[in-house]
């Protein structure tokens, strides 16, 4: 496991070795989904840090980064600063819940503060969909039951997977389209920054 991980604990050789086989060799993986977001700090570096904080992750491969799109913030209080959004393409053979306790970790490691509801933040990271499962648990909506109405998700999630399906509703780029296009609620795309896609 590579010590750049912010939310790492050290681990015995033994471990480490066996964990990066089983890493590299994954078994039936499930495709998922999972949006970034942050408005407070250094959005970028934030955002990057969550991408390769889940690629350090054993039992995940990201396939595909999204380019990153600015966009002013939906509901809370006002005047927080714009977000940068970005989705992350991913094959795991991590369960649902294990992947919401990671992405959970990745975001108490980025400095995340939950005290006011839908405030600004250091770093959101929400599971979109995942592969074959659908949950009504309060803590784990799956697929995540707002993703439709947000050009912020829907943007970066057709550009990382233009073929990308959300469960029951249809075709990501035909959601897209439906609100009004990439462009959509304020929504746009960052042509002079991007996030690498870990090698």
């Amino acid at each position: 496991m590579s010590t750049s991980d912010p939310t790492a604990s050290p681990t015995t050789f033994d471990l480490e070795r066996r964990v990066d086989s089983a890493d590299t060799t994954l078994h039936n993986p499930r495709y998922a989904v999972v949006a970034l977001g942050s408005n407070l700090g250094n959005r970028l570096e934030t955002l990057q840090g969550a991408v390769d904080t889940l690629a350090d992750t054993p039992g995940l491969k990201i396939k595909a980064v999204s380019a990153v799109y600015e966009t002013p913030a939906l509901g809370g209080p006002g005047e927080q600063p714009n977000f940068y959004n970005a989705v992350v393409v991913l094959r795991t053979t991590l369960p649902p819940r294990s992947l919401l306790e990671r992405a959970n970790a990745i975001e108490d490691a980025f400095g995340r503060v939950r005290t006011v509801r839908w405030g600004a933040r250091t770093l959101d990271v929400d599971i979109l969909s995942y592969e074959g499962v659908t949950s009504d648990d309060p803590v784990l909506l799956l697929p995540h039951p707002r993703a439709h109405e947000r050009a912020f998700v829907l943007a970066p999630w057709a550009d990382a997977d233009p073929a990308g399906e959300l469960p029951g509703l249809g075709l990501v780029a035909d959601l897209l389209k439906e609100l009004g296009g990439e462009g959509a609620q304020g929504v746009l795309r960052r042509e002079d920054i991007q996030l690498r896609l870990p090698e």
